[in-house]
C-alpha cells in the first residue's frame, strides 16, 4: 500500500523594500510589485522604481521556485530564474502567495508608518491572476491593482471571490502572443463584477513590460492616491 503524506516546511520569500526618504517625514502608500515567469525581485524592483521613487515605499517579492535559463547566446552560462504557479497542488501556491503578500504588509508596517489605505498591487504576466486572488479574497484590503500582460483566475466565476473596493489598471499588448489582445478584452467586463473601476489600456507591442506604460501607471497611481 502507498499512501502520500505531506510534511509542513518553512520557507523563505525573499523580497526587496525600497524606503525613499519622505518615509522618515511622514507615512508613505506601500507599492508591492510581483514579477512574471523567469524574472526576478532585482529586474521588478528596477521597473517600479522607474514609475515612481518618491512617493511609495516599494516591496519587490521574489517567486518561490527557482530553475536555471539557457540562452542561445550564451548556452554554458544558465542563469537563475523565478516563477510563481505550479500545476501540482497549485492550491499550496496560491495559499503561499497569499501569506506572503500579507507578512510583506504586516513586516513593512512594522518597520515604517505604512498609509493601510493605499496598498497597490503591481504584477506582470504570471502573477497577475494571483493577485486578482489574493485582492478579491482580502476585499478592501488593496486600493489598486496594476495588471500588465496577465489574465484572470480560471475559476474567477465561481461565488469564491467578493467584490472590493479596488480599482484595476488592466495593460494589454495588441500583439501578445500568450493572452491575444481579443481574450485581454473580455478581462475588463470579467473584472467588472467584482472591482470599484477597470481602466484598460493596450499598446503596440507583445507579451513585454511596456516601458511606455510607466509614465502611466504613475499618473493613474497619483490618482487613486488624489482621490482620497
Amino acid at each position: 500500500m502507498i499512501i502520500e503524506r505531506s510534511t509542513p516546511q518553512v520557507i523563505h520569500m525573499h523580497y526587496d523594500l525600497y524606503v525613499p526618504e519622505a518615509a522618515e517625514q511622514k507615512p508613505l502608500p506601500l507599492l508591492i510589485a510581483l514579477h512574471g515567469y523567469e524574472g526576478n525581485k532585482e529586474s521588478m524592483m528596477a521597473l517600479a522604481q522607474k514609475i515612481n521613487r518618491r512617493d511609495f515605499l516599494i516591496a519587490s517579492v521574489q517567486g518561490p521556485h527557482s530553475f536555471f535559463m539557457r540562452s542561445e547566446e550564451e548556452p554554458r552560462k544558465p542563469r537563475v530564474g523565478f516563477g510563481w504557479m505550479m500545476l501540482y497542488k497549485a492550491d499550496e501556491t496560491i495559499d503561499l502567495h497569499h501569506r506572503t503578500i500579507l507578512s510583506v504588509i504586516e513586516n513593512t508596517a512594522a518597520a515604517y508608518p505604512v498609509k493601510r489605505e493605499e496598498i497597490f498591487l503591481l504584477a506582470f504576466s504570471q502573477s497577475v491572476a494571483l493577485n486578482y486572488r489574493f485582492t478579491f479574497t482580502h476585499p478592501n484590503l488593496i486600493r489598486g491593482v496594476v495588471a500588465v500582460c496577465g489574465g484572470i483566475p480560471g475559476d474567477w466565476a465561481e461565488d469564491k471571490y467578493q467584490p472590493s473596493a479596488t480599482d484595476v489598471l488592466l495593460i494589454a499588448g495588441d500583439s501578445d502572443e500568450i493572452y491575444p489582445i481579443e481574450r485581454a478584452r473580455t478581462f475588463k467586463e470579467a473584472l467588472e463584477m467584482r472591482a470599484h473601476e477597470v481602466k484598460f489600456q493596450s499598446y503596440p507591442q507583445g507579451h513585454v513590460f511596456m516601458r511606455e506604460s510607466l509614465p502611466v501607471i504613475d499618473e493613474w497611481l497619483q490618482q487613486r492616491l488624489e482621490a482620497k
